[in-house]
């Protein structure tokens, strides 16, 4: 079951202060309960969501899957994956491949759902897109739209109530309806060094000890940490 956040809530004795806060507890922030560590939240299994990785909602960061993941049913199959370090803002909705439509006949209702009869002789559509992946260090923020099958690269952004119907490159920043890459955040050569790294996989020490370089743009020094 996902944990209770009202017993999960951070104090000093949590953890050492000095390594950031403990991705095993579900409310790392006790002054700002609705932010919450959806590793801790979200016991389902088609979804996997990496350390670190929070939403934050008024209402709650628990209620992730009911208000946030849409369409996902289990005779389909398919998963939502999201990396580690990324923040989620309200009301984000990561459409699942449920929510398809078949498209092949004169007719895109879903006959077949309806049962009674209009069902015999028809299935759910075969269009699913795939798994939905987030990669790690990725900000979606209010409201945006991620339709089935989407892959979104390591860094990006996604703007407030974007609709994303293409998958996002690493470190791109993307926003409208449909959204669209408004730039990339680094030059590609300096992207390519950053997924290389991968400081998101790193321990809570490593990282804490860099934690200069990741905030800020010292990437020579980044790379000098990755090769320790």
């Amino acid at each position: 079951m996902p944990a209770d956040i009202s017993d999960q809530s951070a104090s000093p004795a949590d953890h050492d202060a000095g390594l950031g806060p403990d991705p095993e507890l579900a409310c790392p922030l006790s002054e700002f309960p609705q932010l919450g560590f959806l590793s801790q939240l979200v016991d389902h299994p088609r979804i996997q969501i990496g350390d670190y990785t929070y939403y934050d909602d008024p209402d709650g960061p628990e209620n992730f899957v009911q208000k946030c993941v849409r369409y996902h049913f289990d005779f389909i199959g398919d998963q939502l994956i999201i990396g580690r370090f990324c923040a989620i803002a309200t009301a984000v909705q990561f459409i699942m491949n449920g929510a398809n439509h078949p498209m092949d006949g004169f007719s895109t209702y879903p006959f077949a759902a309806m049962g009674r009869g209009w069902d015999l002789g028809s299935g759910w559509p075969e269009t699913g897109r795939g798994n939905t992946i987030v990669g790690n260090d990725v900000w979606i923020g209010r409201e945006a739209t991620i339709l089935p099958g989407i892959h979104i690269g390591d860094g990006a952004i996604i703007g407030t109530q974007s609709v994303v119907t293409r998958s996002v490159p690493p470190y791109a920043i993307v926003a409208g309806n449909p959204a669209r890459i408004v730039r990339l955040r680094f030059d590609q050569q300096v992207i390519d060094r950053l997924c290389r790294i991968a400081w998101w996989n790193w321990d809570a020490a490593t990282i804490t000890r860099n934690l200069a370089a990741i905030r800020g743009t010292d990437l020579d020094a980044l790379q000098q940490a990755a090769e320790l």
